[in-house]
């Protein structure tokens, strides 16, 4: 099939002339340089990665034109895009986990096809958000009743035959095993996970196809790739595949000979064969344990005073590999990390995982879901449906959209000022009330003590007027939420009842927060 490009190459040359001085200033301010942030492909001046889960791309589009540019998020990780075989729950209704059970490399799912994400692609560059595609690339599906796929193809489960690939038996690890020894590296890598027809990735027939796929999204405009579930294939392997990737498409805003950014999904909690440090080398890998110690933390079961060694002094992996998240889809349908079912210690995890430097960011944004297994949202025939905007910019439709919860989306913003800063003005009360500044250009305190936090405290800012970023936002000269007043020798009043709806507070310099001096 000949690729959209052929049909909207005026478009595409369009953007291309209205990213030209963005590539220029890309290629002064960081992206030619080997610094992590540099490393997502992301404009120097946004960060955080927002998941819109099982979102259909023309909403992303959408998204990111009306709201992910104008608020300075950096990019967006997609559902898997690559065809999968369509499950139905015993309810008649289909269930998000098919889309990791892969049928073919073909671009047609839900989310739409391959026309739908090359507009994505399109619009969401043009504004400066870049795309992530989560490619599902160490199995294909398990054995299911259906064997139909989203793009029509079929396969024989039991013979192991994906002609639209096309796979066959010798393409698969066997004879067949499946995982229960976490402890036995090569059990985790050459059998079967859940039921999931294991790829031989040593083949280089294999490599070839996962090539192929990995280069057809590259050419259709996105920025990197989330490896779902790398730590099951050997690192040696996907050293192979990464080598083979092309440089990104400068047609899309992107640096001339910038590489694809690559965050791999090793999950690893300790005591373990299987360690982060082995795929480091390859790219950035996500650190769950981000969101296992902050639930503790953020639930009252950890001292909050004890962050002032958050990141490698807690026995995390290096900042600059890691890719540190609260929650995601398979996490979040678990009890183990905080989701928005608990939003007052969501929210507060996740400030404190945007103003901390450690890692690059991702955060949530769901659907509400009853049961582990339920899909989005759908109409009678099983379309996912858009979500709806309501007039305070959350969503509706049984959308939850935490990436427009204000206390997240205005933590975003502090992270972007705050850039190249580190923590400074450390303070605490000997446990449950901390405060902390990122250099001079922003400050926040949390607050989990059970009594209020009333404390004159340094934020290291500039003198002048500050809205809390949490309570409210900056409107022209005045504040909506709570007005912070900084002295001439940087300190201020800090008061955060302890029956307040967030347990923080946050300032920092710049148009969201600073009101300029008349």
């Amino acid at each position: 099939m000949r690729e959209p490009q052929l049909t909207i190459g005026t478009r595409i040359k369009e953007i291309r002339r209205k990213m030209l001085l963005g590539l220029t200033l890309l290629s002064l301010f960081g992206a030619v340089t080997c610094d992590h942030h540099a490393r997502t492909n992301q404009l120097p001046d946004r960060s955080t990665i927002v998941h819109l889960f099982e979102w259909k791309y023309k909403d992303i589009a959408d998204e990111c034109e009306r709201f992910l540019g104008p608020k300075g998020f950096g990019g967006v990780q997609i559902s898997p895009p690559s065809e999968n075989v369509i499950i139905h729950l015993a309810n008649g209704k289909r269930t998000w986990y098919e889309r990791y059970q892969v049928m073919s490399y073909k671009l047609k799912t839900r989310s739409g096809d391959v026309e739908d994400l090359l507009n994505m692609t399109t619009r969401c560059n043009d504004v400066g958000v870049r795309i992530y595609a989560d490619v599902v690339v160490n199995h294909m599906s398990g054995n299911n009743e259906n064997n139909a796929g989203t793009a029509g193809s079929t396969a024989d489960f039991q013979k192991y035959s994906y002609p639209a690939v096309p796979y066959t038996h010798e393409h698969f690890h066997h004879p067949y095993c499946s995982i229960d020894n976490y402890n036995d590296a090569s059990q985790v890598r050459n059998c079967d996970l859940v039921g999931l027809k294991d790829l031989n990735q040593t083949m280089p027939y294999v490599q070839r196809k996962i090539v192929q796929f990995f280069n057809r999204l590259i050419r259709l405009g996105i920025a990197g790739l989330r490896v779902d579930a790398a730590k099951h294939m050997w690192p040696n392997d996907l050293k192979e595949i990464y080598k083979q990737l092309r440089n990104l498409n400068v047609d899309f805003g992107f640096a001339p000979n910038s590489k694809p950014y690559i965050f791999q999904e090793v999950i690893y909690y300790g005591n373990e064969a299987i360690q982060p440090s082995e795929y480091t080398h390859l790219g950035d890998v996500t650190e769950f344990r981000v969101g296992s110690e902050l639930k503790n933390v953020f639930r009252g079961n950890n001292a909050l005073k004890g962050l002032v060694t958050w990141g490698e002094g807690w026995g995390l992996g290096p900042s600059d590999t890691a890719l540190a998240f609260i929650d995601n889809h398979d996490t979040q349908r678990s009890n183990d990390v905080l989701t928005y079912k608990e939003s007052r210690a969501y929210k507060g995890a996740i400030a404190f995982m945007l103003a901390h430097p450690y890692g690059e960011p991702r955060i949530m944004s769901s659907y509400f879901f009853n049961h582990s297994d339920q899909g989005p949202p759908a109409d009678s025939n099983e379309n996912i449906v858009s979500p709806s905007i309501n007039s305070d910019d959350t969503c509706g439709n049984g959308w939850v959209c935490e990436h427009r919860w204000r206390q997240i989306y205005q933590m975003v913003a502090f992270r972007n000022a705050v850039k190249d800063t580190q923590i400074k003005n450390w303070w605490n009360n000997g446990n449950n009330q901390i405060a902390f500044s990122r250099g001079d250009k922003g400050f926040i305190a949390f607050n989990l003590e059970g009594k209020d936090l009333n404390a004159t405290l340094q934020t290291g800012l500039p003198l002048g007027l500050y809205c809390d970023v949490i309570t409210g936002k900056r409107q022209g000269n005045e504040c909506s939420g709570t007005k912070v007043s900084v002295n001439n020798q940087g300190k201020a009043q800090i008061y955060i009842p302890s029956a307040a709806e967030d347990m923080h507070l946050a300032i920092h310099v710049g148009k969201e927060s600073q009101i300029p001096s008349v």
